[in-house]
């Protein structure tokens, strides 16, 4: 026997003594390996399957918003709320519907779900908006002070001059004229030159007040 084959058979045996040695462990991790592959795969494939079905139920809100369908449009909110309010279409649906029931007169509805919006989302844009309307919400509850808390916390970007603009007004129900045009000539600088109704609205406003 050649000395090439000696080695070869070597070799051989000591392949095998280490699989017989390390070869379970080696199998486990390939397994372990396979089926973390296909968790992942099969958690995205999940993940995706909420996100199409809270779509699809997002949709028939937004058909029941624009029919006026009160009652459909309640039982869509309720079931993304319940099943899917960890998708971002979750404050999507409550923003819909505290509009719907705004409109309808429920101010209590409406300001639970401007608050779980506000408290729930990660999403600045989304929770300025929330906290933009849970403000009017506020005023027409007659609560002022309120509305002003609601305001408190610092926009998202481009929000500023519509929270300034807001604090205008709550300040001018309260009877505050300085506070009031303090306010509105903030909103103007915010604004600068992306918003010229808005500020030309509010030039309107402090006109109206007067000098001071």
């Amino acid at each position: 026997m050649s000395s090439l084959d000696l080695e070869e058979q070597e070799q051989l045996a000591a392949l095998k003594a280490w699989w017989n040695q390390y070869g379970n462990l080696v199998t486990l991790g390939a397994s372990l390996i396979l089926l973390a592959i296909a968790a992942w795969y099969g958690w995205n494939g999940y993940r995706n399957s909420r996100a199409m079905e809270a779509a699809s139920l997002y949709e028939t809100l937004q058909k029941a918003a624009r029919a006026n369908d009160l009652k459909a449009a309640r039982e869509a909110s309720g079931m993304i709320l319940e099943k899917y309010s960890g998708t971002t279409y979750g404050p999507l649906a409550a923003l819909v519907s505290a509009r719907l029931h705004f409109q309808s007169g429920d101010l209590k509805t409406a300001k639970a779900q401007l608050q779980w919006v506000t408290e729930n989302t990660a999403n600045e844009e989304l929770k300025s908006v929330a906290r933009l309307r849970l403000a009017n919400v506020l005023l027409d509850e007659a609560a002022p002070e309120d509305a002003l808390k609601a305001l408190s916390l610092k926009p998202a970007p481009g929000f500023e001059a519509l929270f300034e603009a807001l604090r205008g007004d709550i300040y001018l129900i309260q009877k505050k004229p300085a506070e009031a045009r303090g306010a509105y000539r903030a909103a103007i600088e915010k604004a600068g030159k992306g918003d010229a109704a808005l500020s030309e609205q509010l030039r309107r406003k402090i006109d109206a007040l007067g000098e001071g």
